[in-house]
């Protein structure tokens, strides 16, 4: 039976991947996306998730708008990373629909409770919608079989020297749903910078017969768009989508249940701590130790296997 989740997303170059993914895969059953300002602003993020999900063939597919700004923070897209329009200005029509007339927060509870089975959550941006879904709604909280995201790292990070963007971007929220009681797995930066697309490949998707096949080699081959070096190099990184790829392959993604928690202030604001000791220390001693939360953290991956995977299943969408 597939697996039902609704997908929150700030598309996104890497969001768009992840889409793609979800849509083509028979084990995932995509109740609904719902949008959140990140990689882009919202508006910008609601086209871009409505215009892949067409590409897709998923126009059946609700869309609903979400939060434009983080809890506390003011709303800062990563128009460096991902171009102005958050997609690296590849050329898609137009969306043939809107989105639904009902908020994030409020679709995802009701596709939520009217689920027969507990849905999964998929969070691939900054987790505000989640977090006003278990703080206004605690009671969905029963209802969610797990909440996977891409977000967080138990060892460097982007946006800063320890924090991952899209827990930076809202560590509040990213707190709030770590405590929340839900079962939670966290594909951090220790996976995400692993899975790629070798540059050849990429380059025949883009110059072959296949609809969808075409957009993936293009969104593959956006560069980082921090200056107009010439030299910036190729990573092919499938990024938010090897998230959905380990929930339907998880035996090519190694686990470990650890403590986790997100700091809130100084620089290190928005780095997800990752216990990874094996013995108690100083701090539980001396009882300086912080509320943790657990979850089941990816820490190895098969990156050409997923990789594979991902190129596989996105292939098989209507050309």
């Amino acid at each position: 039976m597939p697996t039902p989740v609704i997908l929150d997303v700030d598309t996104g170059v890497d969001d768009a991947l992840a889409l793609l993914f979800a849509v083509a895969h028979p084990e995932i059953e995509v109740l609904g996306v719902t949008c959140v300002a990140g990689n882009a602003g919202l508006d910008d993020v609601v086209a871009n998730t409505l215009r892949i999900l067409d590409l897709a063939g998923a126009a059946d597919v609700p869309v609903a708008a979400g939060a434009a700004r983080p809890l506390i923070a003011p709303a800062r897209a990563a128009a460096h990373v991902h171009g102005e329009d958050g997609l690296g200005g590849i050329a898609l029509p137009p969306a043939t629909r809107g989105a639904a007339d009902e908020s994030a927060v409020a679709m995802m509870r009701r596709l939520i409770m009217q689920h027969p089975e507990p849905v999964t959550l998929v969070a691939l941006a900054p987790q505000t919608n989640l977090a006003l879904l278990l703080r206004t709604h605690p009671e969905v909280a029963a209802r969610i079989e797990r909440i996977v995201f891409m977000g967080g790292s138990a060892s460097v990070g982007n946006a800063t020297a320890v924090a991952e963007f899209n827990v930076w971007h809202d560590p509040e929220a990213a707190a709030i749903v770590l405590d929340a009681g839900v079962p939670t797995t966290m594909y951090g930066l220790d996976v995400f910078e692993r899975v790629s697309v070798p540059l050849e490949r990429a380059k025949a998707l883009t110059a072959g017969a296949h609809r969808a096949g075409r957009a993936v080699g293009e969104l593959l081959g956006n560069r980082v768009a921090m200056s107009e070096d010439e030299s910036l190099q190729y990573t092919g990184l499938i990024g938010d989508a090897g998230a959905v790829c380990a929930i339907v392959a998880p035996e090519l993604v190694s686990f470990e249940s650890l403590p986790v928690r997100v700091e809130l202030s100084g620089y290190s604001r928005g780095q997800t701590v990752v216990d990874r000791r094996a013995y108690t220390g100083e701090d539980s001693l001396h009882g300086l130790d912080e509320v943790w939360s657990r979850s089941e953290v990816a820490l190895g991956i098969d990156a050409d296997a997923v990789a594979d995977l991902f190129l596989k299943t996105v292939l098989t969408l209507p050309e």
